[in-house]
């Protein structure tokens, strides 16, 4: 939605049949903002670019696309345990899929959205329904940060 790259057209699919606004919350905004950052010292894009993507996002969060959501730490962190012991090994589950989806547990989602396997394995092992359109590759780069982490109200 803000990178263009394979999954950004169903991501936007996924986007315009929702019809409200996104749950966005710390964690979400620093990964897409770190990642924003990262793609500039990797050559991706420019000072500049990166500069009206970070505009963008703001913008979107005062317009009401992006809800600002708060969020209880210490009730995702114990989430973010239990489902740790319960998918980490069997799954290799990383600690940022964990806090995604205990995030989006926590915050009563029921649905979750991501294009990143180990983050629908672990959502799905929670009770959560996930997408099932695109089996993408596992992992994490400036072009499926922000589709990988849709959650909604």
């Amino acid at each position: 939605m803000y990178a263009r790259d394979a999954n950004t057209d169903e991501a936007g699919r996924i986007a315009r049949k929702l019809g409200g606004p996104l749950y966005f919350t710390a964690l979400q905004k620093h990964e897409l903002f770190n990642a924003f950052r990262l793609a500039v010292f990797r050559n991706d894009i420019t000072a500049d670019q990166c500069h009206i993507l970070l505009e963008t996002v703001e913008s979107d969060m005062k317009a009401g696309v992006l809800a600002e959501t708060p969020v209880a730490w210490t009730d995702i962190y114990a989430e973010a345990e239990s489902l740790s012991a319960a998918c980490t090994a069997q799954f290799g589950a990383r600690a940022s899929d964990i806090l995604h989806v205990a995030t989006a547990l926590v915050l009563g989602t029921s649905v979750f959205c991501s294009f990143d396997v180990r983050q629908k394995v672990v959502a799905q092992k929670a009770g959560m329904t996930v997408n099932s359109r695109k089996k993408q590759r596992v992992g994490t780069d400036l072009r499926a940060v922000h589709e990988k982490t849709l959650t909604w109200k």
